[in-house]
């Protein structure tokens, strides 16, 4: 069974961190691109940020660059993403996401997980 299931999130004032983690199992997750997408209330999915199978690439909305770090250590089967700075805007629930080039179709996701950056 494929299972990817987020944690980490929480309510966080404004300029504070919070560290999302995504547990994969039930496929060969060193294989697959991995992706951060949320969705804020009301509104439809965005990406956030992805990286290689292999941690060697790394790319982000421009939105949070500078403020996000996506990694991944494969063997823990764990994608991260490290929010620093957070703004309100960044009030989401995120999704981890895992996909292969050769099939863009086929695509496994997560339950996702609350942030909640608010004063």
């Amino acid at each position: 069974e494929v299972q990817l299931v987020e944690s980490g999130g929480g309510l966080v004032q404004p300029g504070g961190s919070l560290r999302l983690s995504c547990a994969a199992s039930g496929f060969t997750f060193s294989s697959y691109t991995m992706t951060w997408v949320r969705q804020a209330p009301g509104k439809g999915f965005e990406w956030v940020s992805s990286i290689s199978s292999s941690g060697g690439s790394t790319s982000y909305v421009d939105s949070v660059k500078g403020r996000f770090t996506i990694s991944r250590d494969n063997a823990k089967n764990t994608v991260y993403l490290q929010m620093n700075s957070l703004k309100p805007e960044d009030t989401a629930v995120y999704y981890c996401n895992a996909g292969l080039r050769a099939t863009p179709s086929i695509s496994y996701w997560g339950q996702g997980t609350q942030v909640t950056v608010s004063s």
